[in-house]
């Protein structure tokens, strides 16, 4: 308790589950601190947006200090969760600039730290096949995509411009789906008239995926339609497929017959497979609590690790266990990370009342995946529906979440200029010298 008496509530990560139980509590009788390595909440379902171009990180980025800027009660600081003090209810922070590491009490503890994308046990493809589940990666990405049709421009040797203008996206979740449909619009539609010694539609954009269908958690007519969209937009989907080795100057890919073909290229972007935030081990180590092969650290019903009901964990750092004590199959999605926040939130003020939490329980609101101007899926409680409706419908869930009145006005205007014009505001190659400055980047226009 603080001073005032106040119940002391530590909130680690800015990222949806977080956001969530700290807006919960905004106006309760506690104390909120938020602690997040970064000052801005990344919007992740627009990050393959920033990645290509057709947002700027501005409109994909809120900072967490102007979110919380009216609600006195809350906290933000910036550094890093090292080290969870359960004993003496204590978290451990590295701060940023010169500042001394320091400890931040709390009565409860709320840890949602994410998670990142998983290589496989290939952890040296990591420099070579960036992700877009960062900010910083979303940026490098986006140079490297603009910089590979820029370098083909300058080819002169059609074997080495073949190379430069064959994209190769590994994973046939949502993300790659989205991402190949991206780079396939930018190579059709958008840049195709802008380079004059060469045809951006010239290269290759492949979309490789393990399994028999692109969407697996999406009925199978819809992942049907999906492949046929991206077909459409010059990707091509290579089903059934495992990359077996990624350097600076291509893949190789093995299909399911085990034949292997050697394909050059100078852009690899990789989006299969997450592997939960060293913070679930961390806290599994400290409780006793099961951590599963994804690195997720196992939780009770109401999200609380074992002899430990001060500390909740959630979104995809966590695997919550049932009454019977398995599994519940959640999905590592940013609607379940925010129904967990906002659980968690009203377990602190309903035990602050002194009754018990009741269960979490996860309401399916059902699945969205864009794939290109006005192509997409959707399947939302048994309604299933493709093209244009389903686009229009995942404009108004993302326009619906995203934070503030201004920074919907701003991506409305963004993709009704992109509609119309066939354009792209966010094309601009950005160099730095390390990630940490990329991550610094000016994301306070509100």
């Amino acid at each position: 308790m603080t001073r005032n008496g106040r119940h002391r509530v530590v909130v680690i990560g800015g990222g949806f589950g977080g956001l969530q139980a700290v807006h919960g509590l905004r106006r309760a009788d506690v104390d909120v601190t938020l602690i997040d390595k970064r000052n801005f909440h990344l919007f992740q379902p627009l990050s393959y947006q920033v990645a290509t171009g057709a947002l700027s990180a501005v409109e994909a980025c809120f900072p967490l200090r102007w979110i919380f800027r009216r609600h006195k009660n809350v906290r933000v600081l910036m550094g890093e969760a090292t080290d969870f003090g359960l004993e003496e209810r204590a978290v451990h922070v590295e701060p940023v600039g010169d500042a001394g590491p320091f400890s931040v009490p709390y009565d409860t503890l709320i840890v949602a730290g994410g998670s990142h994308y998983a290589y496989f046990g290939h952890d040296d493809w990591q420099e070579v096949a960036r992700e877009v589940k960062s900010l910083e990666s979303a940026l490098a990405v986006r140079a490297q995509i603009l910089s590979a049709f820029e370098a083909a421009e300058l080819e002169t040797d059609e074997e080495r411009r073949r190379a430069w203008l064959t994209f190769v996206v590994v994973g046939g979740g949502p993300t790659g789906v989205e991402m190949a449909g991206q780079i396939g619009e930018l190579a059709g539609d958008t840049l195709r008239r802008e380079f004059r010694s060469m045809d951006t539609t010239g290269g290759r954009i492949l979309l490789v995926e393990t399994v028999d269908r692109l969407l697996t958690t999406f009925p199978p007519k819809l992942s049907d339609k999906a492949a046929r969209s991206l077909e459409h937009l010059g990707v091509t989907p290579l089903l059934g497929h495992t990359v077996v080795d990624i350097d600076d100057h291509g893949v190789t890919i093995e299909d399911s017959e085990h034949r292997q073909e050697r394909v050059p290229s100078r852009t690899v972007i990789w989006a299969a497979g997450v592997t939960a935030s060293s913070m679930a081990r961390q806290l599994g180590e400290a409780t006793g609590a099961e951590v599963d092969r994804a690195g997720r650290v196992s939780v009770a019903p109401d999200l609380t690790l074992p002899g430990h009901p001060e500390v909740f964990a959630l979104g995809d750092m966590v695997r919550v266990l049932d009454e019977h004590g398995k599994p519940q199959e959640l999905l590592g999605v940013a609607p379940v990370a925010m129904q967990q926040g906002r659980y968690a939130a009203k377990a602190v003020k309903t035990r602050l009342r002194g009754e018990v939490a009741k269960p979490f329980r996860y309401r399916d609101k059902g699945n969205v995946a864009t794939i290109g101007r006005a192509r997409a899926v959707a399947d939302i409680k048994g309604f299933r529906v493709s093209g244009f409706p389903a686009w229009l419908l995942w404009l108004g869930i993302h326009i619906f979440y995203l934070i503030g009145f201004q920074n919907r006005l701003l991506v409305m205007i963004r993709w009704s200029f992109s509609f119309f014009t066939h354009g792209r505001g966010g094309r601009v190659i950005e160099e730095f010298e390390d990630a940490d400055e990329r991550a610094t980047i000016a994301v306070g226009r509100h």
